[in-house]
């Protein structure tokens, strides 16, 4: 089926199926296809998307979608989820966190342009067929290859909308160890795309570096299953694990503590660990040992995420900030 073509709002009552939505013939012929799972309840209600892979190195929630799609029964359901295990198909096909197709990062490019590159065009149908209607959007993330994060879950929270209030509700809902609040959401993501749609966005992250520790695929799997819970989706409550962090601050990697040259980076603190500014975060030193930087934190904060690889260049990311969330 040409994704042009799907409708959820269709989908017959009671049913799960798996759909081959196709979106565009690639130059040596063949079809990109986005896989879709949908779980079509027995009586209507709010509809859920969850996503995974917009970076093709990221796989816990590629692990954690056909467990929650295996498990939600439709008879039980009042509602609509579809999830979407790879929405970046040419990503992960070379395992990387960008398309080597046109070079472009998914998490930057929303709501796409159906005239536009390959990244451009995936962005825009996933956002016209499957996240325009959505009552909530759940974007399953990890660190990728390149860096670490605690698994945690984020979500935009604008000061004094009602949109924040009910978006902190499903985040606290969800179940996960560490919950960050965001003032504000760079363009780009599918939270922004969320957001100018008036719908309540979460997403994830976790350690990644190319793998998927069995404990954040299962906080992945329970949090879906919470959020239907607290939307009255499915019976029950959620089920929830203690909050050790609730911190607070832009989410936006693209803009934190950088490496001002090229060499092996050795950390001198942990996640999670609070720090003063100016405190010594780490250094990056040559292959014969020597000191190039020391890295210095900006400000008083939490670290939320850290460099994973130890190979930099000038321009990598290293360190980026949070405080505590005091509201």
């Amino acid at each position: 089926m040409n994704i042009q073509q799907f409708d959820s709002a269709a989908l017959a009552r009671g049913s799960k199926q798996h759909h081959q939505l196709d979106l565009t013939t690639l130059g040596d012929g063949r079809m990109l296809s986005l896989d879709v799972l949908s779980v079509a309840g027995r009586q209507a209600g709010p509809l859920v998307v969850v996503l995974a892979g917009i970076h093709g190195d990221e796989y816990e929630g590629m692990i954690a979608i056909p467990q929650v799609y295996a498990k939600l029964d439709p008879q039980a359901l009042h509602g609509t989820v579809l999830f979407v295990p790879v929405c970046n198909p040419p990503a992960y096909g070379s395992a990387a966190r960008s398309s080597p197709i046109d070079g472009l990062n998914m998490a930057r490019v929303f709501p796409g342009d159906p005239g536009g590159t390959i990244t451009q065009r995936i962005a825009y149908w996933l956002g016209d067929k499957i996240m325009r209607h959505a009552d909530l959007i759940i974007d399953l993330h990890s660190a990728g290859v390149a860096y670490n994060l605690p698994m945690l879950i984020g979500y935009y929270r604008p000061a004094g909308q009602e949109l924040g209030a009910r978006t902190r509700v499903l985040a606290e809902a969800f179940g996960a160890p560490v919950v960050w609040a965001h003032p504000d959401m760079a363009p780009g993501r599918t939270m922004s795309f969320a957001a100018a749609h008036g719908i309540p966005g979460l997403y994830t992250e976790a350690p990644g570096a190319g793998r998927a520790r069995p404990e954040d695929v299962l906080t992945m799997t329970a949090g879906v299953f919470n959020c239907l819970k607290a939307l009255k989706m499915l019976a029950g409550d959620p089920v929830l694990q203690p909050v050790t962090h609730r911190l607070y601050g832009s989410g936006d990697l693209d803009h934190i503590i950088l490496a001002n040259c090229g060499g092996l980076f050795f950390a001198r603190v942990g996640l999670l660990d609070r720090v003063r500014k100016g405190d010594a975060l780490g250094e990056v030193r040559t292959s014969a040992g020597e000191t190039l930087e020391e890295v210095r934190s900006t400000a008083d904060g939490v670290i939320v995420t850290m460099r994973g690889l130890l190979r930099v260049n000038a321009g990598d990311g290293l360190f980026a900030l949070a405080v505590p969330d005091g509201a």
